[in-house]
């Protein structure tokens, strides 16, 4: 397989070849809209705006995910003998294990110690968002399993070319894994925690299905986070003015500086995915004394709500709580999605009606004596990850009269 801005080869399966674009624009937005789960209006399959061509085409066009940052865009075109479009991965050449939210530095540095050398690496994923969606793209009309197979092959075929030291498959739907395996792809799980909306009319509706105790905890909450004369906004579509985007980007300025010293998200961005995608976003402030105050940026698919960046100029007790996930589930219920999904992480979601979820992601690992020590890391992390949801479950704020 030649590498260039483009490549072009073979995988295993001779029917098939795998060319390697430098940048989401070697696909037309036509192109990748065909790929199930991408555009919005596909009965069959549901919409994931963060796989959309406009979401990744804005981390692109705005320098987030370029080489520059670490991010070189390496994402595989499968193509039949035709040169027809058959499916695709989005996917990048990284020099570092930055903004992924699966980690492993520990794998990185203990490979480097024994004289490898770690990166670069492919990295299959949407850059900055731990938000599980396909990852094996499939053409509408074609045979989905062929394809994802196709896909797979590829994607070793392409390590084993460039001469890296693996492929990661990250925040992966259970159907592309379970392809990913068979074709030798090592599994790893970790935890999340989503909100599932049980047909509720109403925010009372959940509320009537916590126990008593937890009830009255949360409307106290919800009560003490507008106490000081907050009022909350929901923003989309038109909504989204480039005033808007000044203020929510000093928020998120503000905790992306305090959290991991440089935020991975430029102002570019923002104005892009404001252009490309308005009626795809929410962004939740909250006002006082006439200027907003924080806010929280969500992505509205056809079924689910996808919590991403939150920050604030003033602290005020819950107030992270009541934009970030009690807000998301008002918004959730109002439009009838089906889940809220907000983000990685942190278990004080479980007492604002967050359940544990599993997650998903493949990794294969060229370096026997690597794969091996991973593999065997994978078998106990994966237990672990069980035991500590099974836990979790048990202790959710649900009534346990009415709980399955």
């Amino acid at each position: 397989m030649d590498q260039g801005d483009e490549g072009d080869g073979q995988t295993a399966n001779a029917d098939y070849s795998i060319r390697v674009a430098a940048g989401i624009g070697a696909f037309t937005c036509d192109e990748w809209s065909g790929f199930a789960g991408t555009t919005r209006g596909d009965a069959e399959t549901s919409y994931n705006p963060l796989v959309s061509f406009a979401f990744l085409s804005a981390l692109e066009d705005s320098g987030c995910a370029v080489r520059r940052t670490g991010w070189q865009g390496h994402h595989l075109r499968l193509e039949d003998g035709r040169g027809r479009l058959l499916g695709a991965v989005p996917c990048y050449l990284k020099s570092h294990s930055q903004g992924e939210y699966v980690f492993d530095h520990g794998w990185s540095d203990a490979f480097e110690r024994a004289g490898g050398r770690y990166y670069p690496k492919l990295q299959c994923a949407v850059p900055f968002s731990p938000v599980t969606g396909p990852r094996l793209l499939v053409s509408k009309g074609e045979d989905s399993a062929t394809v994802k197979a196709g896909l797979a092959a590829g994607l070793k075929a392409v390590t084993q070319k460039l001469g890296v030291s693996s492929a990661h498959v990250t925040f992966a739907q259970e159907s592309d894994v379970e392809v990913l395996e068979a074709a030798g792809f090592l599994h790893r799980t970790d935890q999340q925690f989503h909100f599932f909306n049980e047909g509720f009319a109403t925010y009372d509706d959940f509320l009537a299905t916590l126990a008593s105790r937890k009830r009255k905890a949360m409307k106290k909450e919800r009560r003490e986070a507008l106490a000081d004369g907050i009022s909350i906004d929901w923003l989309t579509g038109k909504d989204l003015t480039e005033k808007a985007w000044d203020d929510f980007f000093a928020f998120y300025m503000d905790t992306g500086s305090r959290k991991w010293g440089r935020p991975y998200l430029n102002r570019q961005f923002f104005s892009l995915i404001g252009e490309r995608m308005a009626d795809d976003i929410l962004l939740v402030m909250a006002k006082r004394n006439g200027r907003y105050i924080a806010g929280a940026i969500n992505f509205i698919g056809s079924d689910a709500l996808y919590g991403r960046n939150w920050g604030c100029i003033e602290d005020h007790p819950f107030l992270h709580f009541e934009v970030c996930y009690h807000q998301a589930i008002d918004f959730a219920i109002e439009r009838k999605l089906r889940v809220v999904e907000a983000g990685a992480q942190g278990e004080h979601k479980l007492a604002r009606g967050y359940r544990p979820v599993t997650m998903h992601s493949a990794h294969y690992i060229a370096h026997p004596g690597l794969r091996n020590a991973v593999a065997d890391y994978l078998r106990r992390e994966r237990h672990e990850v069980e035991r500590m949801s099974e836990y979790l479950e048990e202790h959710t704020p649900f009534r346990k009269d009415i709980e399955e």
